[in-house]
């Protein structure tokens, strides 16, 4: 006992000063919004009128803002070309195909999505070759089955092998419910997908190949001496409307993937199985001006800033300074941005060294009790080991503590 007395009374004596460093920080609070009067309650979102699945997304921080039956796997009809359209993008970037080679358009694509089926085609003839830019329009403009079929086996020799790169492709997005079996969207056994999948597709065209998206906005394409517009009606009555596709068999009833921007503001919409083309035009458009109207985003914490300090052992420094590695946005009602709280998980005890950006912990914001944002907390700055004397010293007093 008396031993243990003395070391006390020598770590209050010694190092009082070191040990009151240690202290971990308070969490400072994200810097204020516009003070915004007082609000009422958020409105429930306009549920389309048909419909087998719907979801409404904040683009720029994935939040679900609204949506019914998010998760069932459904057939997408032509919303698969835009997984069609990732996959060519991204073989582009990579150096595999280029935008000026010559697709052919083969027997076997005019056969089964030519103009004498009855989906939708580009109208590129049989047998005859054309760009590969201009042959991805006609799928995303026109919706071409034809084009989608000749642009799979360009890519990857047959559509089935470009199957199998839509599931890989599809695997690093994360859309875990997805399984894609053809390059256009006609009904197939297996060929399945979900709103939520579909939403996180959207968020990743945007975000990985806006010029392949932009085709998604354009109004009319012409092959030959035949003209077909777009058939996404909101690109024609909202101004901020610039994609990304329609799709319809009978087995998946009209579907519509859309997305908006006003201002800095990016929303997407699915909507699956609706009853008609205008229906699910008029869902989709009730969908993002009520996301707009009520929803708005924050950027709370900045990559390379301290969040919080936090206690350290056998390190040079006695607090690692803890950050985010990644912008961390928040998408909340509007006028709740202020009542956001942030916390951290840390483990209690923390040894040096540490390496910048290395994880360390979790930071969450809760909103009403619930978390709407977490990201890895990492450490902002290096902390290096001590040298022995202290480290021995702190090997004591964690033993203490720990007593």
């Amino acid at each position: 006992m008396k031993f243990r007395f003395a070391a006390a009374a020598m770590a209050t004596t010694l190092f009082v000063g070191m040990v009151s460093a240690q202290t971990p920080q308070p969490i400072p609070a994200p810097a204020p919004a516009v003070a915004a009067p007082a609000t009422v309650a958020t409105p429930p979102a306009p549920v389309p009128s048909v419909s087998k699945a719907w979801i409404l997304m904040d683009y720029a921080t994935g939040q679900v803002l609204a949506g019914e039956n998010v998760h069932a796997q459904l057939a997408p009809a032509s919303i698969t070309k835009v997984m069609t359209s990732y996959v060519i993008a991204a073989e582009v970037k990579n150096g595999k195909v280029r935008p000026d080679d010559q697709v052919m358009m083969s027997e076997r694509a005019w056969r089964e999505g030519g103009a004498g089926t009855d989906g939708s085609y580009s109208g590129f003839p049989v047998n005859q070759t054309a760009r590969l830019e201009d042959m991805e329009k006609g799928m995303a403009i026109q919706s071409g089955n034809d084009a989608a079929i000749a642009l799979a086996e360009h890519v990857a020799g047959s559509e089935e092998a470009f199957a199998s790169l839509m599931n890989s492709y599809a695997a690093k997005i994360g859309m875990k419910n997805s399984h894609f079996v053809n390059a256009h969207g006609l009904s197939a056994p297996g060929h399945q997908t979900t709103a939520y999948d579909l939403a996180l597709l959207g968020r990743a065209m945007v975000r990985d190949y806006p010029e392949t998206y932009a085709y998604n906005k354009v109004k009319e394409f012409t092959v030959g001496s035949i003209t077909q517009p777009n058939r996404n009606l909101l690109l024609w009555r909202d101004a901020s409307v610039d994609g990304i596709k329609t799709g319809h068999t009978s087995e998946a009833g009209y579907c519509l993937m859309s997305s908006a921007q006003r201002g800095d503001q990016r929303l997407i919409a699915v909507v699956l199985g609706g009853a008609s083309e205008k229906q699910r035009a008029d869902d989709s458009l009730a969908l993002l001006n009520w996301g707009f109207r009520f929803f708005e985003t924050h950027r709370m914490y900045e990559p390379g800033k301290a969040v919080a300090d936090h206690k350290v052992w056998k390190g040079q420094a006695d607090t690692v300074q803890l950050g985010v590695a990644q912008p961390l946005l928040v998408s909340v009602p509007r006028g709740r941005y202020n009542d956001l709280k942030p916390s951290i998980d840390v483990p209690k005890t923390l040894e040096a060294p540490f390496t910048a950006g290395q994880p360390i912990g979790t930071l969450k914001v809760t909103l009403d009790g619930k978390v709407v944002a977490q990201a890895p907390l990492v450490a902002v700055a290096a902390v290096e080991e001590a040298g022995f004397f202290k480290r021995l010293w702190h090997s004591f007093l964690m033993w203490w503590e720990s007593e």
